[in-house]
């Protein structure tokens, strides 16, 4: 399929949208004002759920006809980006700049190109004479485990706004995505004794431990790539177990009395959760925390559930695939090992299936971008849409 170059209108939205700083830990309301104000003019219903602190929010939007409030297709992103601290950029994260044909900036490829896309096209949209409904789900905190999509899929329910299907425009390289992994996130604290490191054996070394525990998560991790079970579709075709953060201790002449570390389990679709992290603490319980508890009866480890994402698995036969497909002119398909919105879509009853611009290994790291080509791409792929959705 050939396409014309990106649209100026596109690229200047995507500037707009890089200059917010919407880090997960910070607010993105700044960028939900600027949206519902570009909004206005179309005729949009508007609809915000926020956070506990209000700091944050999801903005869900229809456009066109609003008979009854079953059916519409909706355009899904998340409005957060991960942080650039202790990354070696070449320019300002979030200013764009545009070189060799790509354009770079926080958030140019996750998500904020896609979003861009979808705003600079409606005013086309609605001069073409929406016939069914447009929706708009631009949501908070998608970063650190979806979160602020469930608030929003919530709130539809509660309203009783069904729509029809859904597309994330999460970077797919525009190839049509029917699964992706589930993510479950843990906290361990573990509870030692503080002790002279002259006198080890008297304490109940909280480091020592974890790592113990850290070291058995490294031969789950083993067991699966080894033995899976695998989804060749996959472009990591097993699930995957990983140790991201981990700290404790003060000095070295004292046995550190509590250490922390965080884990995650991303599994197949196939893959139960729950035996993932029933196994991990059963060696907890019996090989660790006896020898600990020997020392001192309240040594031991507390783990708690951070986030989770479902797992999307969605059939290739499904009505909202084949639209993806006839849309980006790609029949293939994929499966992908990160996570994304998609799943709880999904979960709500509303068939879902993944196509985005830009390349997910330009994510997460210092100077990201996505290529006008891919720009170019999208506009094409949203271009077709007005020809199912315009009178």
């Amino acid at each position: 399929m050939n396409h014309s170059p990106a649209r100026p209108d596109s690229v200047e939205m995507i500037r707009r949208l890089v200059r917010f700083p919407t880090v997960s830990r910070e607010s993105n309301l700044e960028l939900i004002d600027f949206v519902r104000e570009y909004l206005r003019p179309f005729d949009a219903d508007v609809r915000l759920t926020f956070d506990d602190d209000k700091r944050k929010a999801n903005l869900f939007a229809t456009l066109g006809p609003r008979r009854g409030s079953a059916g519409g297709i909706v355009l899904s992103g998340h409005t957060d980006v991960v942080p650039v601290q202790g990354q070696n950029w070449d320019t300002d994260p979030f200013t764009l700049a545009e070189r060799d044909g790509k354009l770079f900036g926080r958030g140019a490829s996750d998500m904020k190109g896609f979003i861009a896309v979808v705003l600079a096209l409606l005013p086309e949209f609605v001069q073409r004479d929406l016939k069914s409904p447009l929706h708009l789900a631009f949501s908070y905190d998608e970063e650190v485990g979806c979160i602020g999509v469930g608030r929003m899929i919530a709130d539809l329910a509660a309203a009783g706004v069904r729509p029809q299907s859904c597309i994330v425009g999460e970077p797919t390289m525009m190839k049509p995505v029917i699964a992706h992994k589930g993510k479950k996130s843990y906290r361990a604290t573990v509870r030692g004794l503080a002790s002279h490191s002259a006198y080890a054996p008297a304490g109940v070394n909280a480091v020592e431990a974890a790592a113990e525990a850290v070291a058995y998560l490294k031969r789950m991790a083993r067991r699966h790539r080894d033995k899976g079970p695998y989804d060749r579709a996959f472009d990591v075709a097993h699930t995957t177990v990983h140790t991201g953060v981990f700290n404790g201790g003060t000095a070295l002449n004292i046995v550190p009395h509590q250490c922390t570390f965080d884990f995650e389990f991303r599994h197949l679709p196939g893959d139960d959760p729950q035996q993932l992290i029933d196994e991990f603490k059963r060696y907890v319980s019996d090989t660790l925390e006896p020898e600990m508890r020997a020392v001192y009866r309240d040594a031991g480890f507390d783990i708690e559930l951070m986030s989770q994402i479902p797992a999307l698995d969605n059939s290739p036969e499904t009505e909202v695939v084949a639209l993806a497909q006839a849309l980006s002119g790609n029949s293939e398909i994929g499966k992908v090992s990160y996570g994304t919105e998609g799943s709880q879509f999904q979960q709500a009853g509303i068939p879902t299936v993944i196509c985005g611009p830009g390349s997910i290994e330009q994510a997460h790291k210092p100077n990201e971008f996505v290529s006008l080509e891919q720009i170019a791409q999208s506009e094409a792929f949203l271009r077709a849409l007005m020809g199912r959705v315009c009178a």
